[in-house]
């Protein structure tokens, strides 16, 4: 079943419009979304965002460590990833956005969320 998801997961990643929205929580309980461009699917397991430019969302991030990522592919079906998140400044998943990251951005971090859930519209996948 795990690696139906996962086929399912890399197809529709491979269709998706380039921007996501990502979707953090504040400690009052606050959502916040931002579109994130610079981005990519880790191992089958996390989603990574380049922090280019985060304010709130780092915030949110060491806040609640809560965190979904919503996408729509170039067929129109649309996804959202949910879980956990957590933010590094060095290490393998900083290094792996720095190849992919376009350079003229700053890379300050990058937020990784590890999927816990997974929605295709309604229907619960994972």
């Amino acid at each position: 079943m795990k690696q139906k998801i996962t086929e399912i997961l890399n197809d529709a990643w491979a269709k998706r419009n380039q921007a996501i929205v990502l979707t953090t929580v504040a400690a009052n309980g606050m959502p916040n979304s931002i579109y994130a461009t610079c981005n990519a699917l880790y191992n089958g397991e996390s989603i990574l965002v380049a922090n280019n430019f985060f304010d709130k969302t780092l915030k949110n991030i060491e806040a609640t460590g809560k965190a979904s990522v919503l996408f729509i592919t170039s067929d129109d079906k649309s996804y959202q990833i949910k879980g956990t998140v957590q933010h590094y400044t060095s290490g393998e998943l900083f290094k792996n956005m720095k190849t992919w990251n376009p350079e003229r951005l700053p890379g300050h971090g990058v937020a990784s969320i590890r999927i816990e859930e997974i929605y295709s519209g309604a229907e619960k996948l994972l």
